[in-house]
């Protein structure tokens, strides 16, 4: 019989769409409720859980963890067996994940299923270190740490393996977290803390990301200034965050955000730092073309669903794939070697509409053709 430990931080990631850059600390977490963020690592945990719940064969296969929204209600939605070990606070807190692992070891589990973000991964290094291996469902703002998969349903791809005793070596992999007050600062400050055991399945886990890689400053102006050749003065554009994006916006001459999605129409930035609430009645009010420009995350590829939650899937569907300008220097696209761009929307089926190859503007009216999406998750797990 096998014992999978589930735990789930469930306010993870509740500040993205609310533009707060983070859910650290009870304060960010009250400030995302009251200005209506979702939960969503719940949702997300039963999505990776999925493939094993909808299996027809026998698994023998024991979940545990906390009861409540920490666990037990999403595996046992699933019909999942689970044996509880016990329940969190209210609200739940990192000490509520720190017991919970405590607990798991305890119980002798062979593989830990989280759901969060970067401190997330560092409550659990704190308490397990290498003792047993885990599995990250991505679920936070920022997650910089490589014990993540790309998606949920990628997460499901390796738990349907390890379920079905198709083992995995075993490979030690970097937890890394970042200052969120510096961070919404626009300061991004990332730093190794641990490593933990994750299941190497290099396909589906997601690389450290990449924050100190020498950067092509005279490249991301080239880039720059092909976009704003092709900028339409009656169109709205929703500018994702990252190095290359700020670029332009500093070629525009307009000050924008490093680290938050900005508006821009005319040339002149008409919204700054904006919540997904704020891009919907953007979108409401204007009525011309709209238009997502989107950069890569380096080392990872990501160019939905990490640290722009506030570009929501509803908000992709609005503006259509033929909407969306991606643009990366060629060194960013060097450092993935050969691996493509990813998605992880919170929506299955519009990552896979969005799938196959999109353009990408390298350079000076230079573009290539480069995937995007995992087509091995498109399959239908048995």
């Amino acid at each position: 019989m096998l014992k999978f430990g589930v735990i789930i931080n469930p306010y993870a990631g509740i500040g993205g769409s609310v533009a707060l850059k983070g859910s650290d600390g009870s304060a960010t977490r009250e400030l995302a409720l009251a200005r209506g963020a979702p939960l969503r690592a719940a949702v997300r945990m039963a999505r990776a859980l999925a493939p094993i719940a909808q299996s027809s064969a026998p698994l023998g296969l024991q979940l545990l963890g906390f009861d409540g929204a920490m666990g037990g209600d999403t595996v046992r939605a699933l019909g999942l067996p689970f044996t509880s070990l016990g329940a969190a606070t209210t609200p739940s807190h990192a000490t509520d994940t720190q017991r919970a692992a405590q607990l798991m070891l305890a119980a002798g589990v062979d593989l830990i299923v989280f759901a969060g973000g970067d401190g997330t991964a560092r409550n659990l290094a704190d308490v397990i270190g290498l003792a047993v291996p885990v599995l990250g469902v991505p679920a936070g703002v920022k997650i910089h740490s490589g014990v993540y998969a790309n998606t949920p349903e990628a997460a499901g791809k390796i738990l349907w393996r390890l379920a079905q005793r198709q083992w995995a070596p075993l490979l030690e992999r970097e937890v890394r977290d970042i200052d969120e007050q510096a961070f919404r600062q626009g300061q991004v400050r990332a730093k190794h803390y641990s490593e933990l055991l994750v299941p190497e399945e290099p396909q589906w886990l997601q690389q450290v990301k990449n924050a100190g890689a020498a950067v092509d400053q005279l490249q991301q102006q080239d880039v720059a200034a092909s976009v704003i050749e092709q900028l339409h003065s009656d169109t709205l554009y929703l500018v994702g965050p990252g190095s290359t994006t700020y670029v332009l916006l500093e070629q525009l001459g307009v000050s924008g955000t490093l680290l938050g999605v900005d508006l821009l129409r005319g040339g002149k930035l008409v919204g700054m730092d904006v919540s997904a609430a704020e891009i919907r009645r953007a979108l409401d009010q204007h009525t011309g073309a709209v238009r997502i420009i989107v950069t890569a995350i380096g080392g990872q590829g990501h160019i939905f669903g990490r640290g722009n939650q506030q570009l929501g899937a509803d908000i992709i569907r609005r503006v259509g794939r033929e909407g969306i300008i991606v643009i990366a220097t060629d060194e960013k696209l060097q450092q993935l070697n050969g691996r493509p761009l990813q998605l992880d929307t919170n929506d299955p089926a519009l990552d896979q509409q969005l799938a196959g190859l999109i353009p990408v503007i390298t350079g000076y009216q230079q573009h290539i053709l480069y995937p995007v999406g995992d087509a091995d998750i498109k399959e239908t797990t048995p």
